[in-house]
C-alpha cells in the first residue's frame, strides 16, 4: 500500500494520551484552532494508552479526544495506522483512513522535496541511536529527496514505557540499570527554554540556507 504525503504534512506518533499525559489533546486543540496548520495528519499508532472499537466503556472513556478527531476529520486528511493499545478504530473514525496492523507496513511516497528532520528522543543527543534515528528516516524518502538539516532535543519519555522498562531483563540494552536511570531522568527535564531557543536559531539558520540556495539556483539559469 503507499500513500501521498503531501507538503506540509504532519507525523504523530505513540502519544498514549490519556488523563494523565494529555499533550496529544492539547496538539489536536491547536489544530482546532489554527495555530498549528496542515491538510494532512499521519497519527502512527498508540496515540491512545487503550482504545478499541467494541470497549464502550474505553470510547466512554476517551469520548473528548474520539469526538475532536472527528471533527478535525472534516478538515484536514487523517490517516490512523493502528497500534497495539489502538485498534478495530474503523467504527469510530468513520472520515478517517484507519489502516489496521494487518495491512501495514504502509509505504509513503515523497519526491522531490528539500525536507528538515526533527526528532525528540530520550536518548543522548549525540548516541548511535540518535544518529542511527535520522539515518533510517532519511533512507525512507523518495527519489531526489534532498535533506537540508537535522534538528534533536532530549524528550520525556512516557511514563508507561519505562514502567515497563524497569521489568526488563537486566540483558536488555533498555533496562534499568543505573545509567538507564540517569538518562531517563536528565530526559524527564526536556524539552526545555533553552532546546525551545536551540529549535527557533535552527529554524531561522535553515530559512536562510533556503534563501541562500534558491539566490545560487536563480544565478545558475
Amino acid at each position: 500500500m503507499y500513500l501521498s504525503i503531501k507538503q506540509g504534512s504532519i507525523f504523530v506518533a505513540d502519544s498514549h494520551y490519556n488523563q494523565k499525559n494529555r499533550q496529544f489533546l492539547l496538539f489536536l486543540k491547536k489544530l482546532e484552532n489554527k495555530e498549528i496548520k496542515t491538510t494532512q495528519l499521519f497519527l502512527m499508532g498508540d496515540m491512545i494508552d487503550f482504545i478499541s472499537g467494541e470497549s464502550k466503556y474505553f470510547i466512554k472513556r476517551n469520548i473528548e479526544i474520539l469526538e475532536l478527531l472527528n471533527k478535525l476529520s472534516n478538515e484536514i486528511e487523517i490517516i490512523y495506522l493502528e497500534g497495539n493499545h489502538d485498534y478495530n478504530l474503523k467504527t469510530l473514525f468513520p472520515n478517517i483512513n484507519v489502516i489496521k496492523r494487518e495491512n501495514q507496513p504502509v509505504l509513503g511516497k515523497l519526491n522531490n522535496k528539500t525536507v528538515i528532520l526533527f526528532q525528540t528522543q530520550g536518548a543522548e543527543l549525540n548516541s548511535e541511536h540518535s544518529i542511527t534515528a535520522f539515518a533510517r528516516a532519511a533512507s525512507y524518502l523518495g527519489e531526489n529527496c534532498k535533506v537540508l538539516g537535522t534538528f534533536a532535543s532530549q524528550g520525556k519519555i512516557n511514563p508507561a514505557m519505562l514502567e515497563r522498562r524497569k521489568n526488563a531483563d537486566k540483558n536488555d540494552p533498555h533496562a534499568a540499570t543505573p545509567r538507564n536511570l540517569e538518562r531517563w531522568q536528565k530526559a524527564s527535564m526536556h524539552p526545555n527554554e533553552e532546546d525551545f531557543s536551540r529549535a527557533k536559531e535552527f529554524v531561522k539558520a535553515m530559512q536562510r540556507k533556503i534563501a541562500l540556495r534558491e539566490k545560487y539556483l536563480n544565478m545558475k539559469k
